[in-house]
């Protein structure tokens, strides 16, 4: 029975650096949508004058 390695693929280490980067992104757009609407709001909400 092959034994597994010892330490991740790079494969593996670059898809675990992908997800942290994705963490902190989202983070930081998270920040900045609340500095932009203190109301709570993510998004601005347009007038439709239809």
């Amino acid at each position: 029975m092959p034994s597994a390695p010892s330490r991740p693929s790079r494969e593996e280490i670059l898809a675990a650096k992908l997800r942290e980067n994705l963490k902190r992104r989202k983070v930081q757009a998270r920040a900045l949508a609340a500095d932009l609407a203190p109301d709570g709001s993510a998004l601005p909400k347009g007038e439709s004058n239809g």
